[in-house]
Parts: structure tokens; sequence; C-alpha cells
């Protein structure tokens, strides 16, 4: 048996970066997600810059995009009163068991 290499995931769209940049300055957390999106890319830049590779820049993007998409699924919960700042109680994620 060989070693195979794992499947890298396909690159983020061309235009995703700034199409995201756009969506994150548009939301209402834009205040505490720029400076976050911006220190993440830095990061990512100085990295590529390392590495020779885009890689870091990708999956800054897919995390990103990955936020945005899940932002009103939390918003929901926060909204639905059960805010639990300090921890979750297993046994409502998990479910009671017999």
């Amino acid at each position: 048996m060989s070693a195979q290499p794992e499947q890298a995931s396909a690159p983020p769209a061309p235009a995703a970066a700034a199409q995201l940049l756009a969506q994150l300055r548009d939301d209402r957390r834009a205040g505490t997600w720029m400076p976050a999106f911006e220190r993440d890319g830095a990061t990512a830049l100085e990295a590529s810059r390392d590495t020779y590779s885009l890689t870091p820049l990708h999956d800054v993007v897919r995390t990103w995009q990955l936020r945005l998409a899940a932002a009103p699924a939390v918003d929901a919960y926060l909204d639905s009163g059960r805010d639990e700042t300090d921890f979750v109680d297993l046994d409502d994620i998990l479910g009671t068991h017999p």
C-alpha cells in the first residue's frame, strides 16, 4: 500500500474574497468581524509568503464564508433565550441517557 496525498479541496472562486469582504462590511457585526478578518488575512498572507502556497489564504476565505453562513443560526439561538454564556449543558446536546 502506498501513501496517497490527501485531496485538496477546490480553491474558492476568484471573486470569493471580494464578495466576502463586501458581505462582512455590510453585516451588523462589521465592527468586530472586520478587524478579525483583516488579522486572519494578514496572518495567512505571511504564511503564504513563507510557503509559496495560496492555501492559507483560501482557508481564511472558506472559514469566514462558513462563519457568515452560520451567523443567522447563531442569532436565532441567542434570540431564543437560551444564551448560556458560560457553558452549554451536555445533556441538552446529547439528550438524556436511559
